[in-house]
């Protein structure tokens, strides 16, 4: 296993870069590398030591599950029981920013701590270029929640990764920014009717027209069935509210629309993909400012407004 304080290597996104970052994972490093949706920290999800790596690099409590990538439906139909629903959603929407939680095949060459010790396993075809290469390459199912630390602002760029990971991992492949810029939508098919457990960057209104109304039903117990539901999430270092038109002396402004004064508009159009794919660079360049307290212009709740909320409701929750 890689030392917590080695060097972390910047790979190019060449034939050299691609082939030293899937070597890496197939020996048991840790490897980050873009996606559509944000940078994942990549480890071999049959190599138990590997993804207690994830974890030890990330901070992550063990009792958080993991996102598995894999290249096509094939290789999901490998580890997973796909039941025709999923089949269909999948046909639909990979490769994309959807996770699926489903039934987790007996006998799947996945460890344990990639699940938390679940029956199902999260899954998810990528669509970036690179994550499609990588996968294909490396040629093992690869574990990768974000690239990094738990509970802080996701990374969108390989210079976050560095900045929030750089000496506990072993490279970053850098595959310039992420287009859809938050997390996968998660789905659970794994029972008697969808069950959505995550907004992200596939709009649920598109889940909706092909399944009908989804349960939104949170889970019972204090443990995830799945990643990214932990109460505090994505936070920046400044105290976050909420909702905002008029910020307070000494709050800095994180605008949507026609927002006077914002020292960071997501997006002046109020174009909602603009927001997202931008959201978590602002955030980490309101880190760099300093900002201690941070106020957000309101913003709808509807496409992908709704994963946009989600992620500063979670950015805004108490800490311990």
């Amino acid at each position: 296993m890689p030392d917590a304080d080695r060097e972390t290597v910047l790979l190019a996104a060449d034939a050299a870069g691609l082939a030293r970052a899937a070597a890496l994972i197939r020996d048991g490093g840790r490897v980050a590398f873009p996606t559509e949706t944000v940078y994942g920290l990549g480890a071999d999800a049959g190599n138990g030591d590997a993804v207690a790596g994830i974890y030890a690099a990330k901070g992550r409590p063990s009792f958080n599950p993991l996102i598995v990538h894999v290249a096509d439906l094939a290789a999901a139909r490998r580890l997973c029981e796909v039941p025709r629903a999923a089949e269909e959603v999948a046909a639909a929407f990979w490769p994309g920013p959807l996770t699926l939680v489903l039934p987790l095949r007996g006998g799947a060459p996945v460890s344990r701590l990639v699940t938390a010790g679940l029956d199902t396993l999260a899954i998810r075809v990528p669509a970036h270029p690179l994550a499609q290469a990588l996968l294909r390459a490396a040629g093992v199912p690869v574990a990768a929640p974000s690239a990094n630390p738990s509970g802080r602002i996701s990374p969108t760029r390989a210079a976050h990764v560095m900045d929030g990971l750089g000496g506990r991992i072993d490279a970053v492949l850098d595959g310039g920014p992420c287009g859809v810029g938050v997390e996968s939508t998660i789905l659970s098919l794994a029972g008697d009717r969808p069950r959505l457990l995550r907004e992200g960057g596939l709009p649920a209104e598109a889940l909706e027209a092909m399944l009908g109304p989804l349960d939104r039903t949170p889970d019972a117990g204090s443990a995830p069935s799945a990643p990214g539901q932990l109460v505090s999430h994505y936070a920046p270092r400044g105290r976050v509210r909420l909702g905002v038109t008029a910020p307070e002396p000494g709050e800095t402004l994180l605008g949507f629309g026609s927002a006077a004064g914002a020292a960071i508009n997501l997006s002046e159009a109020g174009d909602l993909h603009e927001a997202a794919a931008r959201l978590f660079d602002a955030l980490h360049a309101l880190d760099a400012m300093g900002a201690e307290r941070i106020a957000v212009s309101p913003i709808p709740e509807t496409g992908l407004g709704r994963a946009i909320n989600d992620r500063l409701r979670r950015a805004a929750a108490p800490r311990d």
